[in-house]
């Protein structure tokens, strides 16, 4: 098998040995690392007992218009040289092998086995041998035996009937989760946690705008410790994206958590969106189903920011490139947080702004209007009293704002068969006031908004949408004017001059 992005496409090894001067060559648009392949292979059949045939070898990887890429070849390049030679005979017509080989004949772990397990199953294989550190990952495609190898002597003993490798089983084992940071810690910021609480429930996209020191960062980072369960549908598509990426941890089937994604402000355009040759997802990919956390925005440069535009609004990023096009699902919320200037004092209630003049408005411009129309809810942090720092009560903790973010993300499941999605962000423009259905006095309301803070089409939308998210924590069947006028207060950054009106 191999791989061009996500998709995944079988590949049949032909051997030939001829006699005349000895040679081994590789055919079939192999990349460096498949060339490479003939030194691993010859080392790794001398130290496991096997004779490497001194005869011109040409080996072919079909279909030969596709470029492979990786080490994956290594375990079924030196598998079609022993059947070629005589040294193995045994049925694999139904078997596909994976695996990188190390010059002692152990097999090593590759990345995007989830992506390969999934085509050969599609294909009609019924065995699938990997290396032992992929194994539960390949396990998680039910229909497809899927076996453990450690090493070419393990493998060949098991398909010449003298040893049995196990099965893998799918055991649900997830990647090993970090301790969640609680907002039980978090002292006073109650609007901004009511906010990051509509957020996770709707997977709205939120913007922070506050003083250095007023918890942006904080409360960023506390945010997983919200977020709804994956469904397993949900986790796979995350899990394929980070196998492909090799950002899985040995030994993890599926993501036990929503991806958490804090790229730093010097990433490039293709650190974001994903690139290369051979395209890879980038940072809005592995943040599927997730997270993307960008603090400091402004700090970013134009040409990163801009590529998130068509990303957010489409679910899914393509990359082009001469040998096709690879496209990766991104469906993820956009938590970005940013001082109010560049010194980041203004608009602050006891410390003066030592910005130049213009600065303020320069510093707020590298950040693009239809970007920032294309983030629901824009929440300011004033700095948090003394008295709130001192109080030893304690508030709110995570594990109680994650219940009501999961009822209300269960509301929105039990809708999927009527908008299609299962999150409020996604519901499509053409549903929104059937699935919304809000009442004439939200309708009014939101109508009296969209003239006074000079909303876009995209704006109005948004807000509803968020209106919805708010309908679903109250349990309520319509969108309520209530709900309309608090959806409303998150649009701040829609205000004419919003910046010197803090």
């Amino acid at each position: 098998m191999g791989t061009y992005g996500l998709d995944a496409f079988p590949v049949e090894v032909e051997t030939d040995l001829s006699s005349g001067l000895p040679g081994f060559e590789v055919v079939g648009l192999p990349g460096t690392a498949v060339k490479e392949s003939r030194d691993r292979v010859r080392a790794a059949m001398k130290n496991c007992g096997f004779v490497f045939p001194v005869k011109r070898i040409t080996m072919n990887l079909a279909p030969a218009d596709k470029r492979k890429e990786g080490p994956i070849y290594d375990l079924p390049l030196l598998l079609s040289l022993l059947k070629s030679s005589e040294q193995l005979s045994c049925p694999t017509d139904d078997a596909v092998f994976l695996g990188e080989l190390s010059l002692s004949g152990e097999v090593r772990r590759i990345r995007g086995v989830l992506a390969m397990a999934v085509k050969a199953k599609e294909a009609g294989f019924k065995r699938l041998f990997v290396p032992a550190a992929n194994a539960a990952e390949g396990a998680v495609v039910a229909g497809l035996a899927v076996y453990p190898v450690e090493t070419v002597p393990q493998l060949v003993a098991h398909l010449t009937g003298r040893s049995s490798i196990p099965r893998a089983e799918h055991t649900a084992q997830a990647t090993p989760l970090d301790p969640l940071l609680d907002f039980a810690d978090v002292k006073g910021q109650v609007v901004a946690k009511r906010a990051l609480e509509i957020a996770a429930s709707g997977s709205h996209s939120v913007i922070m705008i506050g003083s250095p020191g007023a918890g942006k960062s904080m409360l960023a980072k506390r945010l997983p410790s919200i977020l709804p369960d994956m469904t397993f549908e949900e986790a796979l598509e995350a899990t394929m994206v980070h196998s492909v990426a090799g950002a899985l941890p040995d030994g993890s089937s599926l993501l036990g958590a929503r991806p958490f994604r804090a790229p730093h402000h010097t990433i490039s355009a293709a650190g974001l969106s994903g690139g290369g040759a051979s395209p890879k997802p980038g940072e809005i990919s592995l943040a599927h189903n997730g997270v993307l956390f960008l603090d400091e925005l402004p700090e970013f440069p134009r040409i990163a920011l801009e590529v998130l535009r068509q990303p957010m609004e489409d679910g899914r990023v393509t990359i082009s490139r001469v040998g096709g096009n690879a496209t990766f699902p991104c469906k993820f919320m956009v938590v970005a947080a940013m001082n109010p200037c560049p010194c980041g004092y203004f608009g602050h209630p006891s410390r003066p702004c030592t910005c130049a003049p213009g600065a303020v408005d320069r510093y707020l411009s590298r950040i693009s209007g239809p970007l920032l129309d294309r983030l629901d809810l824009h929440i300011e942090l004033a700095p948090v009293e003394l008295t709130q720092l001192s109080s030893k009560a304690k508030s709110e903790p995570s594990a109680e704002i994650r219940k009501r973010v999961n009822a209300a993300r269960n509301r929105q499941t039990e809708r999927a068969g009527q908008t299609g999605c299962t999150c409020n962000a996604d519901i499509p423009s053409s549903r929104l006031q059937e699935v919304c259905d809000p009442t004439p006095e939200a309708t009014a309301l939101l109508n009296m908004a969209f003239e006074k803070f000079g909303l876009s089409l995209r704006g109005y939308d948004r807000v509803l949408r968020v209106a919805r998210t708010i309908a679903d924590l109250d349990a309520s069947a319509r969108v309520l004017e209530d709900h309309v006028a608090e959806a409303v207060q998150y649009r701040v950054l829609d205000r004419k001059f919003w910046g010197r009106n803090w």
